[in-house]
């Protein structure tokens, strides 16, 4: 099925409480956005599937949470300062401004003027630390979680009980001060990465980043999207970070075309040898094979907490005609889906079916999040839960009161099924199990 288009998908998200325009009383604020009650389910469920699979599931891979902020010489160090940077064009008529890449060009979209020259504009945000304003209290908000990776490397092996090969994995708020944003959620200048750093022998390298690769593509995969809208695509020589040694982005088609999943970078030993330089600290591990130390390499999976909500939204969103009237529904991954099971009763106004339905509610919830509602006809109920892409409905109607067995109705088939009242969490376990 074609994927919907971005304005469909927008309108989707907010009417259903996934993604909000921030500040939007105010007049909304520039590319950035909030997650509403929806939304921040399927987030917090995307970075626990992430984790699940990146640390629970290995024993060679540990968890890091590390401040925002962090010394300003680490940005100086790491070539952040240097050569985190756009090329910046403006229109001299309508003073919008745009990266280079973005116009290749290079007449403005909006008004079809001459652009100017490029000139680089740095990325980082720029803040101060304490009352004074100068130079001398310049911080910067991180753009990528990696930095405070490298720099903990030491404390992590040491207390960690870790022995190369072994991953370091974040999950943070990053900031980029992006020349061109847009694409709904897809590109903003605040979001979230999930980043492993994994640390190996060099020589183990090459071997170590076609292992990952294939791993976290297949991830992808296995959480629902469409493998004819994922590809693989090699880093070209010329547009490799200054760090790496090679890159192989996983792509997913977006609506507005294709775009960066995930990147899966060989940063060789580039971070832990300037850090190691300029703190004069021992980032270095003592190889028993070897008999010397060695400063690791690092292959780098990082991913956009943001886009692969963008993904799944866009691959889960379908259209399907019942009876000549059109149904739209979100085929998400069950551990995606922001509530696993409505429970409705049939009648609002019917105490025992209301008191029945609301003890099933509560039995379920102790196990995954449920979504009670118990107004508006049944066809409508069902129709807000399945453009929420919940997958199961637990319908509590008049038989239920004689026999205690509930309707149970599957999101994407619609069948339904009578099951025992006592017997739901026997049934729902075998079919919400990951």
């Amino acid at each position: 099925m074609a994927a919907p288009d971005l304005d469909t998908l927008t309108s989707l998200a907010k009417r259903r409480g996934f993604v909000f325009p921030s500040s939007e009383i105010y007049g909304g604020f520039a590319s950035t956005w909030d997650y509403g009650p929806l939304g921040a389910e399927l987030i917090r469920n995307v970075k626990e599937a992430w984790w699940r699979r990146v640390v629970h599931a290995r024993d060679d891979v540990v968890g890091l949470n590390a401040s925002i902020l962090m010394h300003p010489r680490i940005w100086d160090v790491s070539g952040h300062v240097e050569h985190f940077q756009d090329p910046l064009v403006e229109c001299p008529a309508c003073r919008r401004r745009y990266r280079a890449d973005d116009t290749p060009d290079l007449r403005c979209p909006h008004c079809g003027e001459e652009l100017t020259e490029p000139r680089m504009f740095n990325t980082m945000f720029k803040t101060f630390v304490g009352p004074v304003e100068d130079e001398a209290a310049v911080a910067y908000l991180r753009p990528e979680t990696a930095q405070s990776t490298y720099v903990n490397f030491k404390q992590v092996f040491d207390t960690a009980r870790v022995r190369v090969p072994f991953g370091i994995a974040q999950i943070g708020k990053v900031f980029r001060n992006e020349i061109t944003t847009g694409n709904f959620i897809f590109r903003s200048r605040e979001f979230e990465q999930m980043e492993l750093q994994y640390f190996v022998r060099p020589g183990e390298d090459d071997a170590a980043h076609e292992a990952w690769v294939e791993a976290r593509f297949a991830w992808w995969r296995e959480l629902g999207l469409d493998e004819r809208r994922l590809r693989l695509r090699p880093h070209r020589p010329e547009e490799l970070a200054h760090y790496a040694k090679a890159t192989i982005d996983v792509e997913y088609e977006f609506p507005f075309g294709w775009g960066e999943l995930e990147g899966v970078a060989n940063r060789t030993d580039f971070d832990l040898r300037r850090h190691a330089q300029a703190s004069g600290a021992d980032l270095s591990f003592f190889d028993d094979a070897a008999r010397q130390h060695v400063t690791p390499y690092v292959i780098e999976p990082a991913a956009g907490v943001d886009r692969a909500a963008l993904a799944f939204l866009a691959d889960a969103y379908r259209v399907q005609d019942v009876r000549g009237k059109p149904r739209v529904f979100l085929s998400l991954d069950p551990q995606l889906a922001p509530f696993k099971v409505a429970v409705f009763p049939l009648a609002r106004n019917r105490a025992p079916l209301v008191e029945l339905a609301a003890r099933i509610a509560a039995d379920l919830r102790r196990r995954w999040p449920v979504f009670y509602d118990a107004t508006g006809s049944i066809g409508r109920r069902y129709a807000r839960q399945d453009e929420a892409g919940t997958p199961f409905g637990v319908t509590v109607d008049f038989d239920s009161l004689e026999d205690q067995t509930v309707t149970v109705r599957e999101r994407d088939s619609m069948a339904q099924t009578r099951v025992a009242a006592d017997a739901l969490p026997e049934y729902f376990a075998a079919r919400l199990a990951w």
